[in-house]
């Protein structure tokens, strides 16, 4: 019984384990994807505010870790961007956090890393969620407070989840972000072997050089 328990134990561990490769895996992908089309990430997911962001000025924000004194565990803000948007006096700050998994109470998170990352620059801050994994659920892009009496606080940030976007309205994007999250949009098994085809195409049509066409691929 006792070596059972401990086979038990061992398969956990190394299932845990292999998780974390691979969402440290995607988490890294997806940074550098960002980082070299931010542009493309706004434009595509945005529309209304890419021509608002001052695209010439923006510059990447080192990592910052939070320490979750409640849970015990460490927390790393995914990609920080320093930016300047019309009608705003001075830089704001765009968060852009990356979730590949279910997480309750990732709300509750988002609301966490806004007040931190306010407390620590002062400056407006713009979150973004982008929900990659393969699983549909239906994310709240709020986080509240209130009582009986009073409404104490509504924070809200910009969600987009890639499982509810059909595929079909991307192809014709010459975006490489499009291309590049492709796969994780909502299609069927029958539709997969024509997503194939198309993501190539899309591909050909960019024509990107080596380095970013490994970034999209």
């Amino acid at each position: 019984m006792k070596g059972e328990n401990q086979e038990k134990k061992d398969h956990e561990e190394k299932s845990n384990n292999q998780f974390k490769k691979e969402y440290i895996h995607h988490d890294r992908l997806f940074k550098e994807l960002i980082k070299n089309f931010f542009e493309d990430f706004i434009l595509l997911f945005f529309p209304k505010i890419h021509p608002l962001i001052s695209f010439d000025s923006i510059t990447f924000l080192s990592e910052e870790v939070y320490t979750d004194v409640v849970k015990g565990d460490e927390r790393r803000v995914d990609l920080l961007v320093k930016t300047e948007i019309k009608g705003v006096e001075g830089f704001i700050i765009v968060h852009i956090e990356a979730q590949s998994y279910y997480q309750k109470d990732f709300n509750e998170r988002m609301f966490i890393y806004y007040s931190r990352l306010y407390e620590n620059h002062r400056r407006p801050i713009l979150p973004i969620t982008v929900f990659s994994y393969d699983a549909m659920h239906d994310e709240p892009d709020t986080f509240t407070i209130e009582f009986p009496m009073l409404h104490v606080l509504q924070f809200r940030y910009f969600t987009v989840e890639l499982k509810k976007k059909n595929w079909r309205h991307y192809i014709r994007h010459e975006n490489p972000v499009a291309a590049a999250l492709l796969s994780k949009m909502g299609y069927t098994k029958e539709e997969r072997i024509e997503l194939k085809k198309e993501f190539l195409r899309m591909i050909t049509r960019l024509e990107l050089e080596p380095a970013r066409l490994n970034l999209v691929t």
